[in-house]
């Protein structure tokens, strides 16, 4: 499987020369997310000359997705917001690109390699698909979340497995004041705008990588709102948790008065540098997004931002957590149920082709998986984001 990759610009990745198979031209390519396992990547792909590729057979599901520059797939020639998808042993046309062209390209399911002239193979499934995205008019999310303002074009929808690719716009003074987790996993490339949310800062040539399950949440949009290329391996179910804590305990082995039990419990607002980074209006947003919860009917508590935590409460919550786990001197807790008993038992077979996520309506929720990657960007010189 892929790492988790949460949050970093593009321009903090190396060059490397570009794995296109069977190509004519010079390319690099900077490796957003790689999984070993299997070939499947996400990668950013610069032209440094006029780059083609004749007609054959991808061992990989691939995207194609022009930044800027040019592409032309069969005599059909495409600007900034071209794209392509080719399903993995389906033949495709040739394909060209133009000095200089930028482009985010992806595999799933596959590897990088490439059978010129080949035929389709007897298991491949679905048609190439070729849109010019530009032209394609923004639809309102069917499911918005908490409040409305997000809109979408997609670009690939799978009918069998629910993988699919699209283009997600929020617009300014867009919030949500909740955490959420899904049963797929979600990647997005930044095209433009700018966000904030506990991970980190979201601006043009950002990207993170989320395994399925990976809490995140706490979003503000900023002015001229924010765009980003996004892609999940199933249908996206957002599972909310608002008030979050973080509990931890261990055996003192080497440190500490000789063998003590090391415990604490911790509200993650009172993680991180999240109070360096909210501002008034990030505050407005937030219950901005709580108020129009309530007005649908919701029983949303006030939400409380990271880095924004009534130490008074946070004092009471840790002292009760803390008796609970010394009650008796017994290594029992009542921290809610066992995580492994709320994963779904297809779950680590979800990224095979064909399968897609085997998560349905009905199916046990599985429990979050809490993470804290704050990010040193070399290209913007400070660390980002709170974590979990």
């Amino acid at each position: 499987m892929r790492p988790h990759v949460e949050l970093i610009h593009q321009g903090d990745y190396v060059w490397h020369g570009a794995e296109l198979v069977g190509g004519e031209g010079r390319a690099s390519e900077r490796r957003l997310s790689v999984d070993e396992e299997d070939g499947s990547s996400s990668l950013r792909v610069g032209f440094h000359t006029g780059w083609g590729r004749g007609p054959g057979v991808h061992h990989a599901d691939t995207e194609f997705y022009v930044l800027e520059g040019s592409m032309t797939y069969g005599g059909r020639r495409m600007g900034k917001g071209g794209y392509v998808f080719a399903p993995k042993g389906v033949p495709v046309e040739a394909i060209t690109f133009d000095e200089g062209t930028q482009i985010l390209h992806y595999r799933e399911y596959g590897d990088a390699g490439f059978d010129p002239g080949a035929a389709r193979w007897p298991d491949a499934r679905g048609d190439v698909i070729v849109i010019d995205s530009e032209a394609m008019q923004w639809d309102a999310v069917p499911k918005a979340g908490p409040m409305p303002g997000l809109f979408i074009k997609y670009l690939h929808v799978d009918p069998v497995t629910g993988f699919y690719t699209r283009l997600i716009h929020s617009q300014e003074g867009w919030s949500d004041h909740r955490l959420a987790h899904h049963p797929c996993y979600e990647e997005a490339y930044t095209l433009q705008g700018h966000m904030e949310y506990n991970f980190g800062t979201l601006t043009e040539g950002t990207y993170f990588f989320r395994p399925a399950r990976i809490k995140h949440g706490h979003f503000t949009t900023m002015e001229g709102g924010t765009t980003w290329l996004m892609r999940s391996d199933g249908e996206l179910f957002n599972w909310y948790t608002e008030n979050e804590w973080v509990r931890w305990g261990g055996e003192a082995i080497n440190y500490g008065a000789g063998g003590d039990r090391m415990r604490w419990s911790q509200s993650t607002h009172d993680l991180g540098r999240g109070s360096h980074r909210r501002s008034e209006r990030d505050l407005a947003d937030l219950r901005a997004s709580l108020a129009f919860a309530r007005e649908q009917g919701a029983t949303d508590a006030d939400v409380i931002p990271h880095g924004h935590t009534d130490k008074s409460l946070l004092a009471i919550a840790k002292a009760r957590d803390a008796a609970r786990l010394q009650e008796g001197h017994s290594h029992s807790h009542d921290w809610g149920a066992d995580p492994a008993s709320l994963e779904h038992p297809e779950e680590r077979h979800s990224h095979n082709w064909g399968e897609g996520r085997v998560w349905k309506p009905g199916d046990p929720i599985p429990a979050p998986i809490l993470s804290s990657l704050p990010v040193r960007s070399r290209s913007r010189g400070r660390w980002d984001g709170d974590g979990m």
